[in-house]
């Protein structure tokens, strides 16, 4: 068998997604024959090589899996944190399989998070982010202005770079309104930085949709596996192979 990228093995074989798998190897979690592993242009035969991942003998999924899971707030989306808070992997006990999170919500925020053990589909949800529109239920301390409102369609500067065009719409009038925000990039707690920047803080943030898949009747803390049909449409959207399954 040739030989591969390791982050590309270890996110075939559902450690992580392939840009979680590269932070596993500069943090120095992952072994190769015996030896750590922190060049990510390592190379290594997945039929020959022996792999670690914290001190456990790589081996390939037993059957790809996919879950919707309803992040709750005050947890943070990861499989592992080493300042001991609650991550989303608490919520996944019963899955018999390493499932890692596709993406992330920050610490505060909540809704609809992907979970799964397949590194070519997580990939593909990761890169394609124009094919996948992640939309968002934002409540902020005042409403923007019509100008405001502009700004935040056409793009906000964000760390010497301006955001790409987002949707947004007034879905709930009040003192401190709720808007629904529509993105196709996902920079770190973009949202938040964007009604900042336009003098407005965020006070409850929930991902209501990712691509046609809706948060639906799953309350916070709640996941569920996602039919052939959502997998399927997910397929064909990310024109990946559709016998994944």
């Amino acid at each position: 068998m040739p030989e591969e990228r390791l982050q590309k093995i270890l996110s075939r074989a559902g450690v992580a997604s392939r840009r979680n798998a590269e932070a596993l190897m500069l943090a120095g979690r992952v072994r190769l024959d015996g030896r750590v592993v922190t060049e990510l242009g390592t190379k290594a035969d997945p039929a020959r090589s022996r792999i670690q991942v914290d001190g456990k003998l790589l081996r390939p999924p037993r059957r790809l899996t996919y879950f919707a899971l309803n992040k709750p707030g005050a947890c943070v989306t990861t499989t592992h944190d080493p300042e001991g808070r609650r991550t989303v992997m608490e919520f996944l006990r019963r899955s018999r399989e390493r499932l890692f999170p596709v993406g992330r919500l920050d610490y505060h925020s909540e809704g609809l998070l992907l979970m799964t053990n397949d590194g070519e589909f997580a990939n593909a949800i990761l890169t394609r982010k124009d094919r996948v529109p992640k939309t968002y239920r934002v409540k902020v301390n005042g409403r923007l202005s019509a100008d405001q409102e502009r700004q935040f369609r056409e793009g906000i500067p964000l760390g010497g770079r301006r955001t790409a065009p987002a949707k947004l719409k007034l879905v709930r009038p009040a003192e401190n309104p709720w808007y629904e925000v529509e993105l196709v990039e996902g920079r770190q707690n973009q949202i938040r930085l964007m009604f900042q920047h336009l003098g407005r803080m965020v006070e409850k943030l929930r991902r209501t949709r990712i691509a046609f898949l809706d948060l639906g009747s799953l309350k916070p803390g709640q996941s569920r596996l996602l039919t052939s049909a959502e997998l399927e449409r997910f397929f064909r959207l990310l024109d990946l192979a559709h016998d994944r399954h």
